[in-house]
């Protein structure tokens, strides 16, 4: 019988035995309430050390509905830039029920140090509050204030990118669709893992989605809250099927161990097929999430660096503090 402990290396078999010995209740068995703060509480408890960076600014962005919460972290303090800086837009994960900008800083913050571009996150709207595509739409709206207004911020609305994982991997893949259609040109997608169907059951789901954190239940809970009831699948929740003739570069983080690995390796053969330059990168034997757990997986420092690389290498050089 397959059991995905015998996939997992050893630091991410130590900790999920760590794991299943607290006992703390899955996410889809809590309320929503509950499932977000607990979700916050593992972020914080396994992220790590988060890295210092010279500018951190708390701003608002127009939205569909009104303004919405967003972070930029700078590798350079504004008045130490004449130029300015290329950014990504980050787009956190947590099947679109759980997560914010709290809960990707860390990352956000390694990135920036590590890459000498300039990060924003954006505190979309959650389900079931609001359903999909609600969090696209605020997302897509952050683009546009990027693209057009980045600058009174002293960020390139030219240069601009947008990332995420997991839930906010199809956000930022989506976005970048409908940048496309806009006229709206975007340097690069990032996606780790990033959730591009919901239809498909594939070989990695059905050996992945038990034993792991991201489980079968999970996933489910996640999509029922997402979703309004018996609609139709919104395409933009399933980009695997879009037509991704002209869409910006894209780079993926791949969990080897994860239920979600199988769509971003048929994404990135998407991609590649509509002649997009498509670039991928696994972890061998960790789980999804991993990125967030810099404490206890040593691979995700590493993906923090692998993304902080290819952002260096899209933008070239950028300012940084001395």
């Amino acid at each position: 019988m397959f059991s995905p402990f015998d996939h997992f290396n050893d630091m991410t078999r130590a900790l999920m035995a760590n794991v299943q010995r607290t006992g703390f209740p899955p996410l889809n068995t809590l309320s929503i309430e509950q499932a977000r703060r607990a979700y916050s509480a593992s972020v914080g408890a396994m992220e790590g050390g988060r890295a210092s960076v010279p500018r951190v600014e708390d701003f608002l962005i127009p939205g569909p509905v009104g303004l919405m919460r967003a972070r930029l972290w700078a590798p350079v303090a504004r008045e130490l830039h004449a130029d300015l800086l290329p950014v990504m837009l980050w787009m956190h994960g947590g099947g679109f029920v759980v997560g914010g900008i709290d809960t990707c800083e860390a990352m956000c913050r390694s990135v920036v140090a590590q890459s000498g571009v300039a990060v924003v996150a954006l505190e979309y709207r959650l389900a079931p509050e609001h359903k999909y595509p609600a969090a696209l739409d605020d997302c897509f709206a952050a683009v546009r204030w990027l693209a057009n207004h980045g600058h009174t911020l002293g960020l390139n609305g030219s240069h601009l990118a947008v990332g995420g994982d997991s839930a906010g991997g199809n956000l930022a893949a989506s976005s970048a669709l409908m940048a496309r259609d806009a006229g709206i040109p975007l340097a690069l997608q990032a996606l780790f893992y990033p959730s591009v169907q919901s239809s498909l059951q594939t070989e990695s789901y059905q050996r992945y989605a038990q034993g792991t954190l991201l489980t079968a239940e999970l996933m489910r809970w996640f999509e029922i809250n997402a979703r309004v009831k018996d609609e139709p699948i919104d395409w933009r929740r399933e980009p695997l099927r879009g037509d991704h003739r002209g869409v910006a570069p894209a780079w993926l983080g791949l969990a080897e161990c994860d239920a979600l690995y199988d769509e971003g390796q048929m994404y990135a053969d998407k991609l590649r097929e509509a002649g997009v330059p498509t670039e991928v990168r696994v972890w061998p034997g960790v789980l999804h999430d991993f990125i967030n757990m810099k404490r206890f997986i040593p691979e995700a420092a590493q993906a923090h660096t692998a993304l902080a690389d290819v952002l260096k290498r899209t933008f070239g050089s950028a300012p940084r503090s001395s």
